[in-house]
């Protein structure tokens, strides 16, 4: 049996084929749960109702996370046609271009600061406290996605890193608020993975270059393999796993890059 039958899920941040919440999609849909999905803005709209079928299909609703009033509305939608909701994947992230290369201070503004926690860290609060009331005692899931420049400094991640460390708090923070509830409350970081959001990032291809050499597994990862692990995050099977942040990169966290003495080439 699929391991997300009867599930309804939210999933959000949904761009293209290439991104990781396409991939997330498309294992929710395979382990049998029903999705819903948001876009931010009208000129997302079509893109989001052109995937939408690949994954199932499902209520297509506007969500710009920097208005209470239509992440109130999407919830309120889900209650009058769910009854109850069972997940919430949230894949949004945004910083400004200026704050995300070079040097951190020089690209520093107190308006793209702020942008940027706004959007990447604070909404998936926002969608927890919407959330709350349609999970309560339904043995849920919130997934957030982060990266490892949320714990160490990466060249050109900058305003995002601060952004990610507080996206991560806020996980530890949701699962101990919402662990008496029944809803768990867990993190992916990911390895870097050539998204449409990743192009904005400066240096993003050695980046990638850089981690296939150094991670154990001598490659990069796909957005697939994050749906796989956010598949088994949201179902029953990680009903003891909340408040943690778990790394999809084939080790990359875990070894001091830059060391070993050249060893396998990275797969192709």
């Amino acid at each position: 049996m699929p391991i997300l039958q009867d599930k309804k899920i939210l999933l959000t941040g949904l761009l293209s084929n290439r991104s990781i919440a396409f991939g997330i999609g498309k294992a929710l849909k395979r382990e049998g749960a029903t999705l819903a999905f948001t876009y931010a803005g009208e000129g997302m709209r079509e893109r989001v109702e052109k995937l939408a079928p690949e994954l199932g299909g499902g209520l297509i609703m506007s969500m710009d996370v920097t208005k209470q009033d239509e992440i109130d509305g999407v919830f309120s939608k889900l209650g009058s046609e769910w009854g109850g909701v069972d997940g919430v994947v949230h894949s949004i992230g945004y910083a400004p271009r200026d704050a995300i290369t070079g040097d951190f201070l020089d690209g520093l503004s107190r308006s793209s600061f702020m942008t940027a926690m706004d959007i990447s860290a604070y909404s998936f609060a926002a969608l927890g406290k919407a959330a709350r009331p349609l999970m309560k005692g339904r043995n849920g899931a919130l997934l957030t996605l982060s990266y490892l420049g949320a714990v160490r400094s990466v060249p050109n991640y900058n305003t995002m890193g601060v952004a990610k460390a507080a996206l991560e708090a806020n996980v530890r923070y949701m699962a101990a608020t919402l662990g008496p509830e029944g809803t768990r409350v867990n993190g992916i970081s990911a390895g870097p993975i050539k998204t449409l959001a990743a192009s904005g990032i400066a240096g993003f291809s050695t980046m990638l270059k850089n981690f296939a050499n150094a991670a154990p597994l001598r490659r990069n990862i796909t957005a697939d393999e994050v749906g796989n692990v956010a598949a088994f995050l949201l179902s029953d099977w990680a009903s003891a796993m909340t408040g943690e942040i778990l790394y999809v990169d084939n080790g990359y966290s875990q070894v001091a890059a830059g060391m070993d003495d050249g060893g396998e080439k990275p797969k192709e």
